[in-house]
């Protein structure tokens, strides 16, 4: 990530107004239609404080201190061209760039293309600040069925398997692209996944999309803890960007680790979480406490006085009992219990709407960067499949995976270009994925 592209100077009337959405604060304000929850302040002297730069050796949006706002699509290629798909990605790269920086998503498109004509650019972020947009891309299993791609497949990208009390929805699972939208401001997230998608469309289809809001993790030690819908502080110790040496080990994959194209990426994990709000409500608060194992106030784990005290699975209570049970779910989602194994949370609070029988849809958007998917989040979703007390109150009913390639560092790269550039052609024997 070094600096944005050529086209990130304001044009006089253009520019983004600053929003002040509670990057850190969780400060939440409730508004009307799709920007919900926006607050205004005054203008600042600068937007450039607000713009995160989109080129680099990794993409922005997985170490990048966690927006308040999101919108994540996924997509089907509908197409059966590799040249349309490859022409489509290199467009798309030269739309986030601007965005990212503040810019309409083509240059005057809003209005310059004239009456009579469709405008390339929706509108809805004129006069909006870059709000710190991030956007970053991901290939999903599906997609290297095609395209000659099986044989660039990297042995950590497969599907994930059924975990128990799953209850997936086939049209909220899976897809062949995803891009994630990040900013402190949802219009400009929402502008940018609307944009994007409209340049798709013959290309690509949607396949299915969800808007989050309060993130639920810090990525940064600058920022605070942030709650969930339970009401609890949520990934307190969650990977920071600043340790380094966690980052490289649990995030970034290394060119000897499989496939070469993938050095410098990551993997994403999406699950989308239905929490029962009205079951936990009813919930007395010792029982809460003692199926997460934190204090639901301070945070701390129980037996501890604060936040960011350490662990201590073996502390023991009255009659010899552990004082963080053997089921709750700090406990099972701990590297302690897990091998060592941690994973960089990047997940959503989001409420839509209720299921038409007086229960609200809301929960957990849960994303996760990883190095490995399958030996970080398979075995840490396993054990807490099986045995996490939590389980009562939440449902998985959505799931995806997606490998998400490095950044993007010179002016001839676009999104996936590591992946398709010296591709065998299509019309290639195809090789099966891991050979």
């Amino acid at each position: 990530m070094s600096s944005p592209g050529s086209d990130g100077a304001s044009r006089p009337g253009l520019s983004r107004r600053r929003l002040f959405g509670a990057v850190g604060a969780g400060a939440l304000a409730v508004g009307a239609g799709a920007a919900v929850g926006r607050l205004t302040a005054p203008e600042p002297a600068s937007v450039d404080t607000q713009v995160v730069a989109f080129r680099g050796a990794h993409q922005a949006g997985i170490v990048t201190p966690a927006q308040d706002r999101m919108h994540f699509v996924a997509f089907d290629v509908t197409t059966d061209s590799r040249d349309d798909l490859v022409a489509l990605l290199k467009k798309w790269t030269e739309m986030a760039e601007r965005m990212t920086a503040g810019e309409q998503a083509v240059p005057d498109g809003a209005i310059g293309a004239g009456d009579y004509s469709p405008p390339t650019d929706t509108g809805e972020a004129l006069d909006l600040h870059a709000s710190r947009l991030t956007l970053t891309i991901g290939f999903g299993p599906s997609l290297f069925e095609r395209f000659g791609l099986a044989g660039r497949r990297p042995a950590a990208l497969a599907e994930l398997p059924k975990f128990t009390g799953d209850s997936l929805d086939p049209a909220r699972s899976g897809g062949d692209i995803c891009i994630q939208a990040c900013a402190d401001d949802p219009q400009v997230a929402v502008h940018a996944i609307r944009n994007l998608a409209r340049v798709g469309f013959g290309t690509v289809a949607v396949k299915w999309s969800q808007l989050g809001f309060g993130r639920t993790s810090s990525t940064s030690t600058t920022q605070s803890t942030p709650r969930n819908l339970f009401g609890f502080k949520d990934g307190t110790r969650n990977i920071k960007a600043e340790d380094q040496g966690a980052v490289d080990e649990q995030v970034w994959v290394a060119g000897a680790d499989d496939q070469e194209w993938m050095a410098g990426g990551s993997y994403l994990v999406a699950r989308r979480i239905r929490m029962l709000i009205e079951s936990w409500d009813r919930t007395a608060l010792h029982e809460q406490e003692r199926v997460i194992g934190r204090s639901k106030g301070t945070g701390a784990p129980l037996g501890e006085k604060n936040e960011f005290d350490p662990l201590n699975l073996d502390a023991k209570g009255a009659g010899g009992q552990p004082v963080i049970d053997t089921d709750a779910h700090v406990r099972l989602a701990s590297d302690e219990e897990l091998g060592g194994i941690k994973i960089l949370r990047r997940g959503y609070n989001f409420t839509d709407g209720s299921d038409g029988f007086g229960h609200l849809d809301a929960g957990l958007f849960f994303i996760a960067y990883c190095r490995d998917p399958q030996k970080q989040f398979v075995p840490m979703q396993l054990s807490l499949s099986r045995n996490d007390a939590l389980n009562e109150y939440i449902k998985h009913v959505g799931s995806a995976v997606f490998a998400v390639p490095p950044g993007v560092q010179d002016d001839g790269g676009y999104w996936g270009s590591t992946l398709f550039e010296g591709q065998a052609s299509p019309a290639e024997p195809v090789a099966e994925p891991g050979h």
